[in-house]
């Protein structure tokens, strides 16, 4: 055992280390391409036709596990390759996605961090010709690694990256290298003079039992899980609406260019790129900054960052959710009456666990960002969004490992895209039954 754990914490240490300055170097590009947006003649998102052209092409002809969000991909990559992962994806996947939020594209940065690292990670094994099982766990250090590095959370993003896999189920053997390689990674970031932006939303809690407090973040639970289910629903039919268009794929990226431009000139900037500065306004503890975010803003975010995927651009989904979660949580606090940072807050999170089945890292991601005082409020919140999705996720290759309800028929160890069951689902299928059978009873009885 000793010989064991001295092996991993060392390779993990090595591991997160490179990865961190991948990641380093990554972040400091897409920094700087988003800040020469300035020198263009132009408004910036005019390119947005041209970029997703060019990136859909790249991908297909180069590396074609570099398409989509990236996260996806790596979960696929471990489950059904046993972690590998072609090493032209990382040039690729880096180029593609600096390309694509450069231009204005509605993407995160977290998913492709992911992907360089777990792709960097493999790349390792193969050197050093591990055997397949050692090369999945490098393959999870490698994701966890990226997670934190670009989160600035390095607990939540390793355990982020240990839990997306299986539903239900952390793999424990993999946590302590995880841990470490995250660790190593956020740090070695941190020293490349990568800067992490944590909120004060300036909200104390009291000893004292607040029952209609707890009320609202019950209801709060339930409604930030309608919002991940819908966030899902809408990337999914997206994807699959966009991929029965019958044009040369070419023409169909730059047709949706246009798309999106034409979108932006109606509703304006606010959902291109990351959309970190809508994320900021709305956990201010100012009241000019929240009360600035449209209560719309989520819907138009989910529908930006479902066309810029579906049309192929290249990019991540978490920051997308974290800006659907914290600008829902705005909506949301208005609606309640309550302190709209703290609601903003709770949305931040609780989105990220019910559209991605991680609640434990969103658990801990709350105490990373927000402090002790959110978290254990946060904590219900997550744990009901987490069960409002049903067997649902952003990630289809997620494996289950449990049944958040015995109501819901799905199969232990099947992968999520074949078990798309949801509460909600349920009801809108026993509604349209219900509907039908009253209508048929109708007709009989109408001469």
């Amino acid at each position: 055992m000793f010989a064991s754990v001295t092996k991993w914490i060392f390779l993990s240490t090595a591991i997160g280390a490179i990865i961190g300055g991948v990641v380093a170097l990554f972040l400091k590009l897409l920094a700087y391409s988003e800040s020469a947006r300035t020198e263009l003649p132009f408004d910036y998102y005019y390119l947005l036709p041209f970029a997703l052209t060019f990136t859909v092409f790249i991908v297909q002809k180069i590396a074609p596990s570099a398409e989509g969000h990236g996260t996806e991909k790596v979960i696929e990559a471990v489950h059904k390759h046993a972690g590998k992962i072609d090493f032209a994806v990382m040039p690729v996947k880096l180029s593609a996605t600096l390309l694509t939020i450069f231009s204005g594209g509605s993407v995160g940065k977290e998913g492709p961090s992911a992907q360089i690292g777990a792709a960097a990670a493999s790349l390792i094994a193969t050197v050093l010709k591990f055997s397949n099982r050692d090369r999945k766990k490098v393959v999870i250090c490698g994701i966890s690694a990226g997670f934190a590095s670009v989160f600035g959370t390095p607990i939540a993003g390793a355990i982020f990256g240990v839990e997306i896999l299986l539903v239900g189920v952390l793999m424990y053997d993999v946590l302590l290298p995880s841990i470490v390689s995250g660790f190593a990674a956020f740090y070695v970031a941190k020293f490349f003079g990568i800067s992490y932006t944590y909120f004060d939303i300036a909200f104390y809690s009291t000893l004292e039992f607040d029952y209609l407090l707890i009320l609202k973040v019950l209801l709060a639970g339930i409604f930030f899980g309608l919002v991940a289910d819908f966030f899902i629903t809408v990337i999914r039919e997206s994807h699959r609406a966009i991929a029965a268009i019958d044009l040369h794929y070419l023409l169909k990226a730059f047709g949706g260019g246009l798309l999106i431009v034409a979108l932006t000139l109606v509703v304006g900037e606010r959902y291109l790129g990351l959309g970190f500065a809508t994320i900021q306004e709305a956990l201010s503890s100012q009241s000019a900054s929240f009360e600035n975010v449209p209560w719309y803003a989520f819907v138009f975010k989910s529908l930006y960052t479902a066309l810029t995927l579906g049309f192929g651009g290249s990019g991540g989904v978490i920051t997308p959710i974290f800006f659907v979660g914290a600008t829902s949580g705005n909506l949301f606090g208005s609606l309640v009456d309550g302190y709209i940072p703290f609601f903003a807050a709770l949305g931040f999170v609780s989105v990220l666990a019910g559209t991605t089945n991680a609640p434990i890292a969103a658990m801990i991601l709350s105490v990373e960002l927000f402090g002790m005082h959110v978290t254990h409020y946060a904590a219900l919140s997550i744990i009901i969004a987490f069960l409002m999705t049903g067997h649902r996720s952003v990630f289809p290759s997620q494996v289950l490992a449990m049944k958040k309800s015995e109501a819901l028929d799905v199969k232990i160890g099947d992968e999520i895209v074949n078990a798309d069951v949801t509460y909600t689902s349920r009801f809108f299928k026993n509604i349209r039954r219900i509907a039908d059978i009253i209508t048929e009873r109708f007709s009989r009885k109408t001469p």
